[in-house]
């Protein structure tokens, strides 16, 4: 099978639609803040779950990535300047939804000196002086490998730093053009380093045309830069002018992943077909 072949969606891809009052409740937080969350703006297949249970990952400064990676559906372009009273506002709406964890993400801004770093640290800094009993996981871009950039959001007062490798090396020039295999996993190392007492996490999405064995060697990578978080999930096809479906993973690989996954050393991996990089966040903490 081709990669540019359409095939059906196998019965184990349906997502389910969800509701009531504390999905409402968690909406009307979000929107009356006019805040972005990736919830929205990556189509994310759990979002009715998640909002059900009152949680939300916010996406900060913009809508608009200066990247267009093959597989996002978050729109790419020339992003408007960040939003100064951004930070405030998530950690208002943070409050108000009476988080115990939150997560944190960015579009990438390779615009930026710092490529947002010091807008992510702040928003963590507003919520922890709200909440000093919050934790906060943030979901950082690679900052185009600066290590300075780096150093800011590490300064922070964060549990988890996340950031995903989303594929296999051999497909980045394909899904991730503007991205660099080495430069992820550096970034990676180096945070386990500055503060080695927090976890670091990474994601990974299934389904592209990857093999088995370069899943196995990814893995072993990422344990080998100190990774100790792992999140494997399908990938699906937010339009027609993205990176198509190769393949729709049977739930059984899933689990065969989680447990390799786990035989190598991560401590804890969620793998499954609608799993993200925040899906069950709060229980790595």
């Amino acid at each position: 099978m081709t990669k540019n072949n359409r095939i059906p969606k196998p019965e184990w891809i349906r997502i389910k639609t969800v509701s009531g009052k504390s999905f409402n409740k968690t909406r009307d937080i979000v929107h009356s803040h006019k805040l972005n969350t990736i919830c929205e703006e990556a189509m994310c297949p759990n979002k009715g779950e998640c909002w059900h249970h009152g949680t939300a990952t916010f996406l900060l400064l913009g809508e608009v990535c200066t990247r267009s990676c093959s597989f996002c559906a978050v729109q790419g372009g020339k992003p408007d300047n960040p939003d100064p009273d951004e930070p405030a506002l998530v950690a208002d709406s943070v409050d108000k939804m009476q988080l115990k964890h939150v997560v944190l993400t960015s579009v990438t801004r390779d615009d930026l000196d710092d490529g947002g770093a010091a807008h992510i640290a702040e928003t963590v800094n507003q919520i922890k002086n709200i909440n000093s009993q919050t934790t906060v996981e943030i979901l950082i871009p690679d900052f185009r490998g600066d290590l300075d950039s780096l150093a800011k959001v590490m300064q922070a007062d964060i549990a988890i730093l996340n950031h995903n490798l989303e594929t296999v090396p051999r497909l980045y020039p394909e899904v991730r053009p503007a991205a660099k295999y080495p430069r992820s996993l550096e970034l990676l190392r180096r945070a386990g380093e500055i503060k080695p007492e927090i976890s670091t996490k990474s994601g990974v999405m299934v389904g592209l045309g990857e093999e088995k064995d370069e899943m196995i060697q990814l893995m072993h990578d990422l344990r080998e830069v100190g990774c100790s978080i792992l999140t494997i999930g399908q990938y699906l096809r937010p339009s027609m002018k993205h990176f198509p479906v190769f393949e729709y993973i049977h739930p059984d690989v899933f689990d065969e992943y989680k447990v390799i996954g786990k035989e190598i050393g991560f401590k804890h991996v969620e793998s499954a077909p609608f799993v993200r990089s925040s899906y069950n966040a709060w229980k790595h903490v």
